[in-house]
Formats: structure tokens, C-alpha cells, sequence
């Protein structure tokens, strides 16, 4: 940013700033500079500044501003650091700096070792090139070696004289180099540039780093290898012209307590000035300090050859500013540092040696064009790209031999990145989200299917195809679970094979083995390749259907407990003396021996109950209210109806659980707390809240619904085994015409595990290590067929919670720079987080001593959280809240740059309507169309072409593989008419 003044200095100084040709002179000096892209980055620079302070005779070096990406200035009044921000230049400083660095000494490359042969080393050449009268010798060496104070250190309330005085002392925390090294550094007659020493030196230089500095906790904020630029401004009585040298050093060296932290010196700039100028030598100071830290200039800066390649990198920078109107704006007034930045890549590439064509000031790429009015419309977004995963081999398996191949350089890493403390929270967080699933679609599949198929089987399935798929599919990062589509096949399987006589499960076993095969051939002959006509619109539609089941099935089984548990709107507390429940006898006439042949609950008060009991020597009154029923007895009073307000306590660990999960894991962005322990809390968010609900409610003992796991590893309904026989109970053609519904089945898995690939192996989500589309297909498929033959259900790729897996594994930086925001570094890609979950599931049928005190709306709440946590980063979610905002309040949305508002309305209305059909056809007996119709989303797709532009479409949701030379021929369409506009861009002063 720079601050609008100067524009005298600017219009008089500068003559280069004339019409540019093609390509100007700096961007055609920077493109040979930088355009090697093969060489490892440049180091992270540190930039501190330091301004010379007097007090009469005694002088010394004071830190006033520091630089790691943004500016931190020393806020004296206050006596501490400020708050990162964005550094506003003014256009003067920058030029006034340009003509320093044309007219100043630079020595590049230079062998120091020591700030005062460096000095020395600058002096001399300054003297050589008649810039310093030789008589300033001494003086200069005496300023630029006096001692420097960092703002690190407590402040210290002496005279300045008193400071001066002290600079020849020695301190515990540091030692000096004393006379004795000072008379061998004296006794050296020429430094390496053949020059006679000046031999001046200060009486004490600290050449190492304090006890303070190697304790500063700011250079955890540092990375390990950076390195520092110093920035040396002041004004002294003596000199009648600016002293300015820019040093660049062969090697990082340590200057000692020149930098605030312990850091490599590679760059310094040295300004010294007549008195009178203090603010614009340090508006200098800061223009430069500014520039070093610019990933593109600090680049120049490292390869710069010569004098005009640093000229070069400050043109190009001054191409790059955006200027405000002086007017329009505070400039007392800090900005705060923004979320997201664009990337050094992105400006750097600009000047790669292949971009021939473009023009100079361009390197800021869209951002400086949007920061104004908007960019280019006809500007379009990245291409949609999934991958060489799913090319086309045409080779029998070839698909599934790249993805071996691929993936097993990677299988030991997969085993040793995963042990890190982030996959405790991973496993635990994912680990009550399998088995809440487990339990509940084992409930629905029981229900549905009369219980040939229970909660037994669902904890047995989920735990045998989720770790052997973890254990050797290609994105382990999926977690398998059985699907709302699935059961409701199932329910229809189940209501078919009953009406017309046919054994359920020898049909579902031929179904799936069908399905098995089917599954296969489509491995076989890379089907999956398909998948790269799956864009934007059909990924959202299908996860958003996903989400929405999420949030609907948490809400629907907390609204059941009102139902269950009604709240008692009938009682009146002044009544309370009349509340009372009383167990009649029954009739004399009908009283007979009590027949204990059936058993009824124990009760410790009365254990000859499970004899033959005389009702007519029964205390009535003593009876519960099960006993009493149960014996003929009936309930007489006002209470006897009295249900506990159950409802609301499960309501309060619902949306507690929830909302805390939400809150807690917002908490990484808080002010609260260093920055490992809001990632602590962040990452363990989930596990704080369950703990914390599973304790509220267990301090208030109410009989919330409990998690109720199977204690024995027995099938649900005891008339089956753990193996399905596949011939004997169903005629012959049902094993070929079951080839039929295993198409529907084929296509729905096919679909659902493709789709929610496609979703986890995004490049957003910067996965290193290369997807399995073929070999997830592969072990989907032998797992479908092994649990067929057990009688277990199906298993597909679960989209919500491997989205949540995605989540709770993510990477950020530990070490980024103040006002930075962490960078996203990517996902821990690992086997072991999803092997353990799935044992554990395995397992927890051993721990339902334990796990029986967790309560049910507890664990909804974390089912209403996933599906929520889910939407989060849905295009489609955030089009359809804009039907909502009017336009001043819309967020900045990038597509609502370049897209008109009404067709991204009518894009999302095509959208709500497919979803609205795919929600209605699950909820209904067409639900056996349901996997044909997410398919018939790719054909929806297709069709919106006739509908909207490619630009259009570019921005909104992706263009198919076949417009690619559509937007091709687009471009060079563009590019022509550019050609004929090239005039109107060029200056009209001449």
C-alpha cells in the first residue's frame, strides 16, 4: 500500500517511467534474473531496523520497526511491540530509495566476517568511489559500531549519557572482544578488497548474542533457516551528504547483537544522513525493510548480478503498488493483515522465461486488477483437474496395476506418519461416529429386515471391511459405512423376497456376488475414468444430499425423544400435595395363585416372586409400578401418569454437545492462549465436548437414553449363522435373474464411492501422496462379496465422515510469522487413525461397560456437527445463502466477479431441484431408481451447457473435459483482441 504524496518527486525525478514497450526493460532484466525455476527456495528474511539516537555526545542504536512478512513497529508510549500490520509506503520513500541505491555504494557478494571489517570494507569503497572524504573515516566507524538495544530488553530508566558510558563494560550475559582481539583485528594491515583497515574501533563491540536474545521467544516465530537483513537509518551533524551502501554477504554471517534474535546477517543497508531529514531517512529505512521481505524483491535481491538489478526489482514493485487517494483515507490507521495473500508463485511465474508474452506490471496477476474495480471478465478460473488417476490405460487392469504401483512407495510412510498426538483426536472423534452409525443403521437394517440383519452384524461388518479396506485400498483416508441408499434397498430386498416367497438371504447373497463381479469388471476395463465427467455440480448435489440426511436423522432422533419423554405441561406446583400414584388390589373374585412360570423383573424387596405367589398376601402398596401391573393390579392417582422431563435435559447434550464441538474448534482463531494451546483445544475439540456433556449428565443422574452395544458376538436372530449357503432354499433362475437388481446396487456403489473420492481427494486438500480410484473400487468389491457370504451389510464410502476424517487430520504451520495466518500445509495422510477406529468398533463389544454411559443425544449431537462441519466449503451452500443477502452485504465472493447474479441464481435453483427429487425418490417407494437418478445428475449436467456460457460455467462449477478447447479457442480469441486494445494501455504522455 502507499501513502498518495510526493507526486513532485515523481513526476520530476523519474524519466523511466515512460511509455513501456511489449516488455519493459526491468521485467525483460527480471526474467533472466528469476527464471530459473529449478533452484531451491531463498531463505526467509528477518528484517530489523534500527535508528541512530543521540543524547549530546553519546549516541546508539535503538530497534524502532521489525519485519517477518508484515511490519511490527516498537510503540514507545507503550513501551512494547505493535500489532502486526500492513507496512503503507509513500511513493517519495520508494523513489527517494531507487535514487539512494543509484547513487549509493553496493557491494554484492561481499567476504565479511565481522561487523567492523564490513563496515571498514564499506568505507573504504565509499572513499575509493569519492562518495566520503577520507577525514570521516573515523567518524563514520565510530557511529555504525556503536552498541544496539533491542526492544527485548526491559526498559531501562537512565540518561542516555549513562547508557554511553557503559558501552565499554563487560556484561555476564555476553562476552566482549576485548583489546587484546581488537589489537589483532588492528595489526591486519589489509581486508580482503586489498584496502588498508581504517583501524578504528569502539574500545568494547559485542560480537555474540545475549542470554535475552537466545531466550526471545519471537524466534519460534521464525523459521529454522532464515536469515537477516539489517537496516541502519540516522542522521549525524557531521556529514554533508547521505552515506548509502546496500551489502549483500557471501555467506550468513552472525553480527552479534546487531539483529534482535540470533539469526545469520546475509543483507544490511546503511543510511546516514544530514541532520534535518530523521523522518524521511526512516520513511527509507522502512521502504527497504518493506522490500526485503516482498517474496519477489527478496528473490532479486539474493540473484541480483549488479547496481541495475536491484533498480530493476523496484521498478517492477512500483509496477505492482496500488495507490490511495490521500483524501479517502486515514493514515494513522493500521490495516490489518489479510486471511489470504497471493502466492510468491504466482507473481514469480510471470517472469518465467516461457511467459514471453507477458507485459510488465502484470506479476500481480488478478489480485491488483480485482483490488481496483474488478478484474478482466474474460479472465477464467483454474482448470478442473482430478488427476492421472483416471486416465484411460485401455489395458486389461491397467488402472489397477498404476495404482499398486503407486501407492506402495508410500505404504511404510503410511504406517509411521499416523503416530502423532493429532490422530489421538482423530481416532476418538471418527471412532463414536462409526458406531453411533453402526447403531443406528444397525436398529433401521433390523427393523427393515426382521432383524436378519441387526446391530451385531452392523458392529461385525463396519469393523471387518473398514480395517481391511484402511489396510490396503488406496485412499485410507475413506471411511466405509453403510449408507441411508443402501438400507433403504434393503427394506425393499427384504419386502420383496417375502411377498413372492424367495429366501432373503440366498437373494441377497446372489446380489451381491453379482454386484461383486459387476464391480470388478468395472476395475478391469478402467470404468472409473467416467468419473472425470463428475464435476463441481454433481459433487455438491450428492455430498449436500449426504449432509442434509446427517442433520435431518440427528434432528428427527431428538424430536423422537419428546416424543418418548413428553414434557408434563399439566403440572401445577401448588398442587404438588395432591400428586400421588397408588397400586389397587385387583377384584377378590379374579385373585388366584400368581402362575411364575413367566418370569417378571427381580426385586430385592420381595424374592419369592418366582414362586407361586398368593396375590391376597401381597403389600399392594409396597409394589412398583411393573410388579403391580403385572399382577392385575391397577394405578389409581393424578401422578401415576408422570413421565421425567427427560426431553429437554437430552435437548440441552444435543445442542450443547454441538455447539461446543463448533465453538471449541473455532478457538484456533481466538486471542485467547498461545498458539499450541488453542490448537490443542481446536484438534481435541470433540472429545472436550463429549467428556464434558457425558459428565453433566451423569452429575444430574437422569435416566437419559444410554449407548446400548451387544455384550456377546452372537448373530441377531438365532435362526442364522455367521455363513449364508448360496444354493438349495431358492429357485435356480433367481441366481441369474438376480443379475438384474445388482445392476442398481452396482450402480449406486459405484457412484457413492466415486462421488466421495472425488470429494476427499480434492486438490484443495493438497494430498501428497497419489488416489486409488481403481483399487478403492477393487476392495469394495471383494468386501461386498465376503459380506454377502457372512449375511453382513454392504459397506460404500461414508461422504460425511470421511469429509470429517479429511477435517480432523489437517496440517497447519507451527511456525508462521506475526499477523500471519497458519498456512494450510495439507492432510496427514496415514492407514493407521482408520485401522484403529474400525478395531476399536470391533471391539467394543468388551467395552460396553464403559461405553453404556454415554448418552444417546450426546452422540447425535456429534452426527448434527458432522453433517453441519460438512457443508462447510459447498459452493452450493454459500449460492443459496445469497438468495438471502442483499447485494451491499453479499461476501466477496470470487465467482460474483465475474458471474451476473441472476445466473448464479438460476445455476442454484437447477441445483435445489435435483436435490429436492433425489430427496423426495429416497423417501419413497421409487427409492430403487435412486442410484439410476445420481447418475442422470452427470446428464443434468451436460445439458446445462445449452443453458450457460463456458466462462459462465468456469466460474461456477467446472467445464467438462470435451470444452476444454472450447475455452482453448476462447482464449486465443481473447488474445487477438487484446492485439487490437494494446494501444489503449500504453501511456499517453510522451
Amino acid at each position: 500500500m502507499l501513502k498518495g504524496k510526493g507526486w513532485l518527486e515523481f513526476i520530476s525525478a523519474q524519466l523511466f517511467f515512460l511509455p513501456p514497450p511489449s516488455v519493459s526493460p526491468a521485467a525483460e532484466r527480471l526474467r533472466y534474473i528469476l527464471g530459473d525455476d529449478d533452484e531451491p527456495p531463498n531463505p526467509t528474511l528477518f528484517t530489523e531496523m534500527d535508528t541512530l539516537q543521540h543524547d549530546g555526545e553519546e549516541m546508539e542504536w535503538k530497534e524502532s520497526a521489525r519485519w517477518i512478512k508484515f511490519e511490527e513497529k516498537v510503540e514507545e508510549g507503550g513501551e512494547r511491540w505493535s500489532k502486526p500490520h500492513v507496512s503503507t509506503l509513500s511513493l517519495h520513500s520508494l523513489f527517494e530509495l531507487r535514487t539512494c541505491l543509484q547513487t549509493g555504494t553496493v557491494l554484492l557478494d561481499l567476504d565479511g566476517y565481522s561487523l567492523p571489517q564490513i563496515i571498514d570494507d564499506v568505507i573504504e569503497k565509499q572513499i575509493e568511489d569519492g562518495l566520503l572524504k577520507p577525514e570521516l573515516r573515523e567518524k563514520i566507524s565510530y557511529v555504525l559500531l556503536r552498541k544496539h538495544r533491542h526492544q527485548t530488553k526491559k526498559p531501562i530508566h537512565r540518561s542516555l549519557a549513562d547508557i554511553g558510558k557503559s558501552v565499554s563494560s563487560n556484561t555476564s550475559e555476553c562476552s566482549s572482544l576485548g583489546e587484546a582481539d581488537l589489537g589483532r583485528q588492528r595489526s591486519k594491515n589489509t581486508n580482503h578488497l586489498g584496502h588498508k583497515t581504517s583501524g578504528v574501533f569502539p574500545a568494547a563491540i559485542k560480537f555474540c548474542h545475549p542470554l535475552t536474545a537466545l531466550k526471545n521467544k519471537f524466534i519460534k516465530k521464525i523459521p529454522k533457516d532464515a536469515e537477516a537483513s539489517n537496516v541502519l537509518v540516522g542522521e549525524v551533524e557531521f556529514l554533508e551528504k547521505p552515506f548509502v551502501a546496500f551489502v549483500r554477504l557471501l555467506q550468513a554471517t552472525m553480527l552479534g547483537g546487531v539483529t534482535e534474535v540470533p539469526v545469520p546477517t546475509r543483507f544490511l543497508f546503511i543510511l546516514l544522513g544530514p541532520a534535518g531529514k530523521a523522518k524521511s531517512y526512516n520513511e527509507i529505512g522502512r521502504a527497504i525493510a518493506t522490500l526485503m521481505v516482498d517474496d519477489l524483491f527478496s528473490d532479486v535481491a539474493y540473484k541480483a548480478r549488479d547496481r541495475e538489478d536491484l533498480i530493476a526489482g523496484i521498478d517492477e514493485f512500483l509496477d505492482e503498488v496500488i495507490v490511495l487517494p490521500p483524501g479517502e483515507w486515514d493514515p494513522n490507521i493500521r490495516i490489518e493483515p489479510p486471511k489470504k495473500v497471493p502466492s510468491a508463485e504466482k507473481r514469480k511465474s510471470v517472469f518465467s522465461l516461457n511467459e514471453v508474452g507477458q507485459m510488465n506490471g502484470t506479476a500481480g496477476g488478478a489480485g491488483a486488477g480485482s483490488g481496483g474495480g474488478g478484474s478482466d471478465d474474460g479472465e477464467m478460473p483454474e482448470v478442473h483437474e482430478i488427476g492421472e488417476e483416471l486416465a484411460w490405460t485401455g489395458r486389461f487392469c491397467g488402472g489397477l496395476y498404476l495404482d499398486i504401483k503407486r501407492k506402495l512407495p508410500w505404504f511404510p510412510s503410511d504406517f509411521y506418519e499416523g503416530f502423532h498426538i493429532q490422530s489421538i483426536s482423530a481416532i476418538l472423534f471418527i471412532y463414536l461416529g462409526c458406531i453411533t452409525n453402526a447403531i443406528t443403521f444397525g436398529g433401521l437394517l433390523g427393523d427393515a429386515t426382521d432383524n436378519y440383519q441387526g446391530v451385531m452384524e452392523s458392529f461385525l461388518g463396519t469393523a471387518m471391511a473398514g480395517s481391511m479396506f484402511c489396510l490396503f485400498a488406496g485412499q485410507p483416508l475413506i471411511i466405509l459405512s453403510s449408507t441411508g441408499p443402501i438400507l433403504i434397498f434393503e427394506k425393499l430386498l427384504f419386502d420383496f423376497s417375502k411377498g413372492n416367497g424367495i429366501d432373503y438371504m440366498e437373494f441377497r447373497l446372489w446380489i451381491g456376488l453379482h454386484s461383486a463381479l459387476q464391480c470388478l469388471i468395472l476395475v478391469a476395463t478402467d470404468a472409473s475414468f467416467i468419473i472425470k465427467y463428475i464435476t463441481r455440480f454433481t459433487e455438491e448435489g450428492f455430498s449436500t444430499l449426504i449432509s442434509f440426511i446427517f442433520i435431518y436423522d440427528a434432528i428427527k432422533k431428538m424430536i423422537g425423544a419428546f416424543k418418548y419423554y413428553p414434557i408434563n405441561s399439566d403440572f401445577k406446583p401448588d398442587y404438588v400435595t395432591m400428586y400421588k400414584c397408588e397400586c389397587i388390589a385387583p377384584d377378590p373374585a379374579n385373585m388366584t395363585l400368581f402362575d411364575a412360570s413367566v418370569p417378571v423383573a427381580p426385586n430385592t424387596t420381595n424374592a419369592s416372586l418366582y414362586n407361586a405367589i398368593n396375590l391376597t398376601a401381597l403389600d399392594w402398596t409396597q409394589l412398583s409400578k411393573k410388579e403391580c401391573l403385572k399382577y392385575g393390579g391397577s394405578l389409581v392417582g393424578k401422578s401415576c401418569k408422570f413421565v421425567p422431563d427427560l426431553a429437554l435435559m437430552s435437548f440441552i447434550l444435543f445442542f450443547g454437545t454441538y455447539s461446543m464441538t463448533l465453538t471449541l474448534k473455532k478457538f484456533k482463531f481466538s486471542r485467547y492462549f498461545p498458539t499450541k494451546v488453542r490448537a490443542f483445544i481446536a484438534d481435541f475439540s470433540n472429545v472436550f465436548s463429549i467428556l464434558l456433556f457425558c459428565g453433566v449428565d451423569a452429575c444430574f443422574g437422569l435416566d437419559t437414553p444410554k449407548l446400548h452395544i451387544p455384550s456377546i458376538i452372537k448373530p441377531t436372530r438365532v435362526d442364522r449363522g455367521w455363513f449364508v449357503f448360496p444354493f438349495g432354499k431358492n429357485p435356480w433362475w433367481v441366481y441369474l435373474a438376480s443379475a438384474l437388481p445388482a445392476l442398481l446396487v452396482t450402480i449406486l456403489i459405484f457412484m457413492d464411492q466415486q462421488i466421495t473420492a472425488v470429494i476427499v481427494n480434492r486438490k484443495e486438500h493438497k494430498l501428497r501422496k497419489a488416489a486409488g480410484y481403481h483399487l478403492d473400487l477393487f476392495w469394495v468389491g471383494i468386501l461386498m462379496a465376503v459380506c454377502s457370504f457372512m449375511g453382513l451389510p454392504w459397506y460404500v464410502a461414508a461422504t460425511v465422515i470421511s469429509i470429517a476424517h479429511i477435517d480432523s487430520l489437517k496440517m497447519e504451520t507451527e511456525t508462521s510469522a506475526p499477523g500471519e495466518q497458519p498456512q494450510f500445509l495439507g492432510v496427514r495422510e496415514q492407514r493407521v487413525t482408520g485401522i484403529i477406529v474400525f478395531v476399536l468398533t470391533g471391539i467394543s463389544v468388551f467395552l460396553a461397560p464403559i461405553l453404556k454411559y454415554i448418552p444417546m443425544p450426546v452422540l447425535y449431537g456429534v452426527f448434527l456437527y458432522m453433517g453441519v462441519a460438512s457443508l462447510n466449503g459447498i459452493q452450493f451452500w454459500d449460492r443459496c445463502k445469497l438468495f438471502l443477502m442483499p447485494a451491499k452485504h453479499q461476501p466477496d465472493y470470487v465467482f460474483l466477479r465475474h458471474v451476473p447474479l441472476r445466473r448464479i441464481h438460476l445455476f442454484t435453483l437447477v441445483q435445489i431441484v435435483c436435490l429436492a427429487v433425489l430427496w423426495i425418490l429416497k423417501s419413497t417407494v421409487a427409492a430403487i431408481i435412486f442410484p439410476v437418478m445420481i447418475l442422470a445428475l452427470i446428464l443434468v449436467r451436460r445439458l446445462l451447457d445449452f443453458v450457460f456460457s463456458q466462462h459462465d460455467l468456469a466460474w461456477i462449477d467446472n467445464i467438462i473435459p470435451e470444452k476444454e478447447k472450447k475455452k482453448e479457442d476462447d482464449k486465443k480469441k481473447k488474445k487477438k483482441g487484446n492485439k487490437g486494445d494494446s494501444s489503449s494501455d500504453e501511456e499517453v504522455c510522451s
